[in-house]
C-alpha cells in the first residue's frame, strides 16, 4: 500500500510547466516549512539561506502518482489489454477434452425370487377315463386296473383280474356297510370276516361279484379302522392310497366307486354278464355322485311306489342279503334291479311281484322325471328284456348281479 501524503495546498503549475514535459494537472506540494527567522549577513543583506522564495522539493524523475479515476482506468485497461490477448490466446488454444465421464456400473437388480415350488407329488395310480363300452371290453394286465367313467368323471371303476383280488381289497367294506347280520357300527376282524362270510356259503371270491361304495361309506370305513387300530390288509391300504389321492376322504365329497371282475375269473363271468353288473354298478356309481339323482329315486320310492311294491322290493333284497332297516340302501337297489338290469339271466319282474308290462310303465314314468345325463340316455336305449330265464339256471344273488348258481 502506498503512503499517505498530506497536502498543503495545491497550486496551479506556472506556465512553463508544459514546456518542460510535466503534466498539466496539479502539483503535489510536500510539507512547506514556515520562513526560519532571516539571517544577515554583514550590511544588513540577506545571506543565501535567508531567502523567502519558497522552494519546491521536486521529485526527481519520478513518475508522476495518478490521481484520477480516468488515470486509473487508462491504467487498469492496458493492464486488461495486456489480459485480454493472454486470454483470447488461451481462449483460442483449445484445452485437451476431459476424458469421458464413465459412469458408475449400474447396480444389479434386486430380483425378489419366488418361493420353491412344492414338488409335484408322484400319483400313484394312473388313472383314464374310458366310456362303458371301453371298460366292458377291457383285458390284459395282472393287478387292479382304474378307470374314470366318461359319462360321468365322478365315478371311479376298479377293474379286477381276479375275484380274489376284488374279496381282499373290498369285503370288508361291503360288511361294514350293507351286509345283513354284521354290525354298522365297528369294522370286523380279519377273522370275524372270515367267519361271517363262510356262515352264508361263500368265499372271499363270491361274497359279492360287484361292489359300489359312495366316498362317505369309504371314509367311515377308514375312520372305523383308525379309531379301533384295526390292521389292514395290503389290499385295504391300497385302497386307502387311491382314495387319498383322488381326495375322496375329505367331509363333503360326493363320488362314487364301483368294482367289476374280469371275464373268466369264473365260469359264470361271461361278457355277457361283464356287461349286466357293469351297467348295474354304474348306476349306484351316478347314485352316489350326484345329490340331484339320489332325491329323485328317493322321492320316486316313497310316492310312486305303493307299499305293496315296496314291501315286495325289500323282501328280495332281503333274500339277496341286504340290509332291509337301510332305507337308503332300498332304494337305491330298487333302482339299479328295476331300471337298469334288463338282462332275465340277472333279473326278473316276477321277482318283485310284477307284471313286465307294469314294470315297464313304471320305467316309463322313471324315466320321464329323472334328470337329464348319461344315466337319463341309457334307459331311454334300453327297453326292459322280458324273456324268461333259461329254466333250471334262476337267479340266486342278484346284488349287483353277484353271481348264478344251478340249482
Amino acid at each position: 500500500m502506498l503512503p499517505i501524503v498530506q497536502l498543503n495546498r495545491a497550486e496551479p503549475a506556472p506556465a512553463g510547466r508544459a514546456a518542460q514535459g510535466l503534466p498539466a494537472t496539479s502539483i503535489l506540494v510536500r510539507d512547506v516549512e514556515p520562513p526560519r527567522p532571516s539571517a544577515t549577513g554583514a550590511g544588513g543583506r540577506p545571506q543565501p539561506d535567508d531567502d523567502d522564495t519558497v522552494r519546491l522539493d521536486l521529485p526527481r524523475k519520478k513518475q508522476p502518482l495518478v490521481t484520477t479515476r480516468r488515470a486509473w482506468f487508462a491504467a487498469a485497461g492496458l493492464v486488461g489489454a495486456g489480459c485480454l490477448a493472454g486470454g483470447v490466446r488461451l481462449y483460442l488454444t483449445p484445452a485437451p477434452a476431459p476424458p469421458p465421464a464413465v459412469a458408475p456400473p449400474a447396480p444389479t437388480p434386486v430380483i425378489a425370487q419366488p418361493p420353491p415350488l412344492a414338488p409335484t407329488p408322484v400319483r400313484e395310480f394312473v388313472i383314464r377315463a374310458a366310456t362303458e363300452a371301453e371298460i366292458l371290453h377291457h383285458t390284459g394286465g395282472t393287478g387292479m386296473t382304474v378307470f374314470r367313467f366318461a359319462g360321468d368323471h365322478r365315478v371311479l371303476v376298479l377293474d379286477f383280474p381276479t375275484l380274489v383280488q376284488q374279496g381282499m381289497m373290498l369285503d370288508r367294506v361291503a360288511a361294514l356297510i350293507e351286509k345283513a347280520g354284521a354290525p354298522r357300527n365297528r369294522v370286523l376282524t380279519e377273522d370275524e370276516l372270515l367267519t361271517t362270510i363262510r356262515a352264508g356259503g361263500d368265499t372271499v371270491a363270491t361274497y359279492y361279484y360287484g361292489h359300489d361304495y359312495s366316498a362317505g361309506s369309504l371314509q367311515r370305513f377308514f375312520d372305523l379302522v383308525d379309531r379301533e387300530e384295526i390292521a389292514l390288509e395290503p389290499d385295504e391300504q391300497i385302497l386307502r392310497r387311491l382314495l387319498r389321492q383322488e381326495g375322496w376322504l375329505e367331509p363333503g365329497v360326493h363320488r362314487g366307486l364301483i368294482s367289476i371282475p374280469a371275464v373268466g375269473s369264473n365260469a359264470d363271468i361271461t361278457l355277457s354278464a361283464r356287461r349286466t353288473i357293469l351297467h348295474h354298478e354304474l348306476s349306484h356309481g351316478v347314485f352316489f355322485s350326484d345329490p340331484d339323482y339320489a332325491s329323485f329315486v328317493q322321492r320316486f320310492w316313497d310316492t310312486t311306489l305303493t307299499g305293496q311294491e315296496r314291501s315286495a322290493v325289500r323282501r328280495f333284497l332281503g333274500s339277496e342279503g341286504y340290509d332291509m332297516a337301510y332305507e337308503e340302501l332300498m332304494y337305491n337297489e330298487m333302482q339299479a334291479y328295476l331300471m337298469f338290469t334288463h338282462d332275465p339271466e340277472f333279473f326278473r319282474p316276477d321277482f318283485v311281484a310284477m307284471s313286465p308290462e307294469h314294470l315297464s310303465e313304471l320305467q316309463d314314468e322313471f324315466l320321464r322325471g329323472m334328470p337329464k345325463g348319461w344315466l337319463h340316455d341309457a334307459l331311454a336305449a334300453t327297453p326292459i328284456d322280458v324273456r324268461p330265464a333259461a329254466p333250471g339256471n334262476p337267479l340266486q344273488r342278484a346284488r349287483s348281479v353277484h353271481r348264478i348258481q344251478p340249482t
